[in-house]
């Protein structure tokens, strides 16, 4: 795959992994980074009682699988098997976890010049107008995706695509 960008291999060891407002010490494995598609796959490991404030990212989507222990998202807890997409600009969160998990992490944004892409919801207004709800947007989790205050026809049309796709996922039997 000379010339693709693509960067591939062994999964490297655990290492610290600093977020902002995070408490615990989160650790994440990267997998595979392709910096020409700007995706990136990574394990990342939630301490037991860790917690990662609500947030949103300005550059891309991001999906989680929880391969083992418990992750709690905007107080729903989620065992493993758990699949979870959030789009671009949406606040989700906050994640934590009460034992310790492993969440498998696609990202289809690439840090530019190393900052990595985390807006703390609280205080900050994200690209889609979603505001600081705390809500996920989560479409395959069917949950709710709120703007806070207005209620404008934009986001009234993503609460209801959001909807629409979460019944295609579980008329496909994805959920």
């Amino acid at each position: 795959m000379a010339g693709s960008g693509l960067r591939m291999g062994q999964a490297g060891e655990a290492v610290p992994f600093e977020i902002p407002g995070a408490t615990g010490d989160f650790r994440i494995q990267i997998l595979n980074e392709d910096g020409a598609k700007g995706v990136v796959t990574s394990i990342v490991h939630l301490p037991a009682g860790g917690k990662i404030p609500a947030h949103f990212h300005d550059a891309g989507e991001e999906m989680h699988y929880v391969l083992e222990g418990d992750l709690i998202d905007a107080g729903e807890t989620l065992g493993v098997g758990a699949f979870l997409t959030h789009a671009k600009g949406v606040v989700h969160g906050p994640h934590e976890s009460k034992g310790g998990a492993r969440v498998l992490t696609v990202q289809s944004w690439q840090s530019e010049g190393g900052a990595f892409d985390f807006r703390p919801a609280e205080g900050q207004e994200p690209a889609g107008g979603q505001g600081g709800s705390g809500n996920s947007g989560d479409a395959l989790r069917g949950s709710p995706g709120g703007a806070s205050g207005g209620g404008s026809n934009t986001s009234q049309v993503d609460a209801e695509s959001q909807e629409e796709a979460a019944r295609d996922h579980r008329n496909k039997g994805y959920s």
